[in-house]
């Protein structure tokens, strides 16, 4: 009997040809649409009906069963509302490694294993070797970033398996088995919004914040900012505070509403060697011996040596071998061996 895979069809390409492989590998496939978002903002219309047709035209292409999965009401409490409220408070929250914590591996996971299947897959740019997240071979394209706080349970019961293939052969795949979604472009933006911004995204959800001071690293006042809320450690664009050198965002003070800036690269407050994290953890807790890790402190950015130390529950600390720019409370630092995703923490 073969064994069930229901494939989370999102409507992009990744996904579809996720499924195609699946079911040239003689899986039992059936394409499942997550509406986890459907709201329209002012000026943007949210893309979840196109999306939800493209992925309907792959499955009636492959021929295969084809379900949804009304996500609305816990994706705007686990996700949407995660992320605003990490905002208010001043950090960088990612939505994105939430998602893939609490909707696409716990809540889709669960509810595909209930309707009957063996396995869940997704499009995702990573793979999954004995209950191990190893990187994708595409390095570009690698998500395991995201990924890292996947449980050991939805590693075993998960497929990626385009997570073998560069981004070209996907294309390739696509055109090969036919698919309607072979020249569709990659979605970019807020995982859920499009093309929506971060800030206007959140104006819409907060409306407009009061202004306050920009302070530089001389105490003086050069300008002003239309909420701190909206400002993220490291940001150079979007300061509109006129010609020279560039300032860059390297503090924010929410309570007094003020934010910080310098046009120092060299300067200490952009730059840290020791990272403090909360909610550490770890997929593959027969690894967490090993204290001497790779960290990456931000999707994409290169690998850094670290010593790894533990301290309280889900507490610990980053020595790295080098400073890292602007690593933003909030963010997450994953760690690495080698080719395995072992696990990470959130940056405070």
């Amino acid at each position: 009997m073969h064994k069930k895979v229901y494939v989370g069809l999102s409507g992009g390409v990744d996904s579809s040809v996720t499924a195609a492989l699946l079911q040239y590998q003689g899986y039992d496939v059936t394409g499942v649409f997550m509406k986890n978002w459907t709201q329209d903002l002012p000026g943007f219309e949210c893309p979840w009906k196109e999306d939800y047709r493209d992925a309907k035209r792959v499955a009636v292409k492959l021929n295969i069963p084809f379900r949804v999965y009304d996500f609305e009401k816990q994706y705007r409490q686990k996700v949407v509302d995660y992320m605003i409220e990490g905002y208010q408070k001043g950090i960088t929250p990612n939505p994105d490694i939430m998602c893939n914590q609490e909707i696409k591996f716990k809540l889709f996971l669960d509810t595909a294993l209930k309707d009957g299947a063996d396995y869940v897959a997704t499009g995702h740019y990573a793979r999954i070797e004995k209950g191990r997240l190893l990187t994708a071979r595409d390095k570009i394209k690698d998500q395991t970033y995201f990924l890292y706080r996947m449980s050991p349970e939805a590693l075993h019961r998960s497929i990626m398996p385009i997570g073998d293939y560069l981004k070209p052969e996907v294309r390739t795949l696509a055109l090969q088995y036919g698919l309607p979604t072979a020249y569709k472009k990659d979605s970019q933006g807020i995982c859920f919004v499009g093309k929506v911004g971060i800030k206007d995204f959140l104006l819409n959800e907060l409306g407009p914040q009061p202004n306050g001071p920009i302070i530089d690293q001389e105490h003086r006042i050069v300008g002003e900012h239309d909420g701190a809320i909206f400002y993220t450690i490291g940001q150079r664009h979007g300061l509109n505070l006129g010609g020279g050198l560039p300032y860059y965002v390297v503090a924010k003070d929410i309570a007094k509403n003020i934010v910080y800036v310098t046009r120092d690269l060299s300067s200490q407050e952009l730059w840290s060697d020791h990272l403090k994290l909360n909610e550490v953890y770890f997929n593959n807790p027969a690894y967490v011996q090993n204290n001497q890790i790779m960290v990456r402190v931000r999707y994409r950015a290169k690998l850094i040596p670290a010593q790894l130390k533990l301290s309280a529950k889900l507490k610990g600390e980053l020595i790295l071998k080098e400073p890292v720019k602007a690593p933003s409370k909030g963010q997450s630092a994953v760690f690495y061996d080698q080719k395995y995703c072992l696990g990470g923490g959130i940056i405070v």
